[in-house]
């Protein structure tokens, strides 16, 4: 095997930092999603964020404390009872990315492992974040444990956190089922609010402790979910016999129509459970396959929310 062909190779089962800093190029042209927060404007309270202007969201019931200076006089001449005008403020944020490198995210059949698609989308997000003057922090977790890094502006912050991805490796044979639902405690504790959250992973091991911890983090933050996953695991053949490479051994798989049909039908129990998540608690979902262009996908999603918004 030739040196370039071996570079190739890595580049599909691992995450280098030449790799992930190349990116900051394609980065250029991608524009994360800044939702716009809803405050209600009061005396001389100076905001600790910096401003990046304000227009008319809604009008609300007055309550103790309002400035005065924001009545709403005609909805409250027609109700009778005193409205205050809310104002939207874009400002600038942090943006924390948390990335899951478990054993079951170093995995693909085709394309590249999900750790690797999820280190790129992670690292073109952390590139746009810090062209545009954000804040930019995350999360790197495993089985074992995971680093948090605090949300810090310019290039040293998004050097340190690709690292942190690059060094990251699975716990194999540690329970899987719990080290999602910890990872995610530890992000609503780690995540300021006010934050965009973006969570790259295949969400397997996602408990009713998790999910809290999700709607905990939406209270306060923009949280954006990446679901992570192989064309094998959404559907599988239907005949023929197929071998796999598992941590030094191999597995044999004997395809056939039943099994696939069962096997398709957990997937999408997965992926509307998931889906649903998103919705109950307004949080976005993306899906990306181990065969996709990482910033198509970014820019595609980040498009339909700006159309959307």
């Amino acid at each position: 095997m030739t040196p370039y062909n071996q570079q190739i190779r890595d580049e599909i089962v691992r995450v280098t930092l030449p790799g992930l800093i190349l990116l900051s190029q394609s980065a250029s042209g991608l524009k994360l999603r800044h939702a716009k927060i809803r405050v209600a404007q009061g005396g001389n309270y100076l905001s600790s964020f910096r401003g990046r202007g304000m227009e008319f969201d809604e009008t609300r019931l007055y309550t103790p404390g309002d400035d005065a200076r924001h009545m709403d006089w005609r909805v409250t001449a027609r109700t009778g009872k005193a409205h205050t005008k809310l104002f939207r403020e874009e400002r600038e944020r942090p943006v924390f990315l948390s990335v899951d490198a478990r054993a079951p995210m170093f995995f693909a059949t085709r394309g590249v492992f999900k750790y690797v698609q999820a280190a790129r989308l992670a690292a073109l997000t952390a590139w746009s974040a810090q062209r545009h003057g954000d804040r930019v922090g995350g999360q790197v977790f495993t089985e074992a444990g995971g680093v948090e890094l605090k949300p810090e502006h310019g290039r040293r912050a998004v050097l340190h956190l690709l690292q942190k991805l690059v060094e990251a490796e699975p716990s194999n044979g540690a329970a899987a089922s719990p080290g999602l639902d910890q990872a995610l405690a530890r992000l609503v504790h780690h995540a300021r609010p006010g934050s965009l959250v973006f969570v790259f992973s295949d969400f397997r091991g996602l408990g009713t402790a998790g999910e809290f911890s999700l709607l905990r983090l939406r209270r306060h933050c923009d949280v954006i979910l990446v679901f992570l996953y192989d064309p094998l695991e959404s559907q599988l053949p239907t005949s023929g016999r197929y071998r796999f490479a598992h941590d030094g051994r191999e597995l044999s798989l004997e395809a056939s129509p039943d099994a696939a049909k069962v096997h398709a039908g957990r997937f999408a129990q997965r992926l509307e459970a998931l889906t649903q998540i998103a919705r109950q608690h307004r949080m976005r979902l993306i899906p990306c396959l181990t065969t996709d262009d990482p910033l198509t996908v970014l820019r595609e999603s980040l498009r339909i929310s700006h159309t959307n918004r």
